[in-house]
């Protein structure tokens, strides 16, 4: 493994350092080039040289399944938090939240407020039932006592269907950032984040991708506590005065302080707050992470520290959108500008709407703190789309391969090389997704993997280990249902029927599908387990106080044993 780490990267260096020789200069499409900032590239080369380097000893400590996908389960419980924080801190937080405040004002906060009271829920109903049910994905606990061939196959998809709306995201904010910033043509940019995140997870593991999560999540709460002081110190740190200037330079005017700037009808701000708030408990790349620790307790700690970390940070862009509207709108330099030399406040901006923390920085410390926020941004990304990319090789190897394809029947490093092959090929999936949905908001594209998760995967893992009537039948018919209904109804919306696919009206009303594939879900788990009349179902059900104690107590959860 590690000869063939040394070969991989001796290889990609000079094919990254071509094509950025060849993308420099060229035409960078809807993102207004800039000049190369070159302490942007020194932390962004530091930063990249770094994780390889923590890559390279992943690849050598890394000797079995358990350390693959668990890191060995020996993570610390604030290790793991920060490691949580930063898998969810993802560049839909830092560029698209803060987009959205500097384009829709109060409104943008939605997705802060979403994403945040979603942890209480893992807290008290997820963490620890699944440290001590699972091994190594979410659908070891959801087919403890159910059929591991369907939930498996279920799990497996809503994981991989989550996975390809959460990379869009990512996607598309890495394209945007490394084309600003560097001059580089849009499908470079995404081919170089591809390539890295390929090396993290294919080479490192668990223990490669929760250390470049950590070291992100401390360089993201330094960046952005630093960029929201310096707007802070600028107004005497009175957000009165500030709300005060961003009300007289913005567009909107004192509409940015009320609600429905962005979500405009109550239907659609229900349903979004929905998809946010459970989908937080469904999403398999938070979910994995709670098995990379100790015991149940250390789950709950992690969980406990995390929420501290994002709450501070939501606070944060919530001051860093409006500081950008006081900054940035203003002054022309920041702005694409039209023949007559006036601008969009809004929708001129240089770089696209992701990319006023950017600015930002740049309009508050020059282009040394550009330099470094952008190169946070990008570590981001990259730790993001780290977590993403194992977790979606995991369900194809651990939940199809090695449980459903194999039963058994196989070896771990058999396994563990299925999850490498798996990693490349979602790295290559990604980079072509990221391409196709250039122009979404990243925000929204996260707000979409929400949906799936709070309509698939939660419904499923909640009924199986809080209620005792859930069959299999129940289960994956629900589970079929809510992703469906999910991923239809997403596709039928405007943001991809007619926004995307260039439909000139929409079939489905609203964007954000949640509150009616959602409660689909549950009603149908509960209505067809209720129909299960067969031995199977009985045993089941009957299966549930074995369950139930484990869930609760952890007795046998050391083990770590096959189910």
């Amino acid at each position: 493994m590690t000869r063939a780490f040394k070969t991989f990267v001796a290889a990609a260096i000079p094919v990254l350092a071509a094509t950025s020789a060849v993308a420099a200069g060229l035409d960078s499409g809807p993102v207004q080039q800039q000049p190369l900032n070159f302490a942007a590239i020194a932390i962004f080369v530091g930063f990249v040289l770094l994780t390889l380097g923590i890559t390279y000893w992943a690849a050598r400590t890394t000797h079995s399944a358990r350390d693959f996908y668990a890191a060995g389960g020996g993570i610390t419980p604030l290790q793991n938090a920060l490691a949580i924080a930063g898998d969810f801190m993802s560049a839909a937080s830092f560029l698209g939240i803060s987009g959205l405040v500097f384009s829709s004002g109060f409104d943008g906060l939605i997705y802060s407020i979403g994403f945040l009271v979603g942890w209480p829920i893992v807290l008290f109903l997820i963490a620890e039932r699944l440290r001590n049910l699972g091994r190594y994905t979410f659908a070891d606990v959801a087919s403890f006592r159910l059929a591991p061939g369907p939930i498996r196959s279920l799990s497996a998809v809503g994981t991989l269907v989550v996975v390809a709306f959460y990379l869009i995201a990512q996607m598309v904010g890495a394209g945007q950032l490394i084309q600003l910033l560097f001059g580089l043509d849009y499908l470079h940019a995404v081919v170089i984040v591809g390539v890295l995140m390929i090396v993290y997870v294919a080479f490192g593991g668990m223990k490669a991708t929760t250390w470049v999560q950590l070291i992100k999540a401390c360089l993201l709460l330094v960046g952005a506590t630093l960029l929201a002081l310096s707007v802070l110190w600028h107004y005497g740190f009175s957000p009165n005065a500030m709300f005060a200037d961003a009300i007289a330079v913005h567009p909107k005017g004192a509409a940015i302080m009320a609600p429905g700037g962005f979500v405009k009808d109550q239907v659609s701000t229900v349903s979004l707050g929905l998809a946010l708030m459970f989908g937080t408990a469904g999403l398999p790349h938070i979910l994995m992470r709670f098995f990379t620790v100790r015991d149940a307790k250390a789950a709950r700690k992690s969980v406990f520290y995390a929420t501290g970390f994002i709450a501070y940070f939501y606070l944060l862009t919530f001051v860093i959108g409006f500081g950008a509207i006081t900054y940035l709108m203003p002054n022309a330099n920041f702005f694409k500008l039209g023949a007559d030399g006036h601008y969009d406040k809004i929708k001129d901006l240089i770089g696209g709407a992701n990319m006023p923390a950017i600015h930002l920085s740049n309009a508050v410390g020059g282009s040394l703190f550009l330099g470094f926020i952008s190169a946070v941004a990008f570590a981001t990304i990259l730790a993001v789309v780290a977590g993403l990319t194992l977790s979606g090789a995991s369900a194809i190897s651990h939940d199809l391969y090695a449980s459903v394809i194999a039963r058994g029947r196989t070896t771990e490093g058999r396994e563990v090389r299925i999850s490498k092959i798996a990693a490349v090929v979602i790295g290559f999936v990604a980079i072509y997704l990221g391409y196709v949905f250039q122009k979404q908001n990243v925000a929204f594209m996260v707000g979409l993997a929400f949906a799936v998760a709070a309509s698939c995967n939660f419904p499923v893992l909640l009924m199986s280990i809080m209620w005792r009537g859930t069959t299999t039948v129940g289960a994956f018919v629900g589970g079929v249902v809510g992703l469906v209904s999910a991923v239809g109804m997403v596709v039928l919306s405007k943001a991809v029927w007619v926004t995307t696919f260039g439909h000139p009206a929409a079939i489905f009303p609203y964007d954000n599908p949640a509150l009616f594939s959602m409660p689909l879900a549950f009603l149908c788990i509960w209505v067809f387990s209720k129909l299960d009349t067969s031995r199977r179902g009985d045993a089941e059900r009957a299966a549930f106080d074995a369950q139930f104690v484990r869930s609760e107590t952890g007795i046998g959860a050391s083990v770590m044993g096959a189910h």
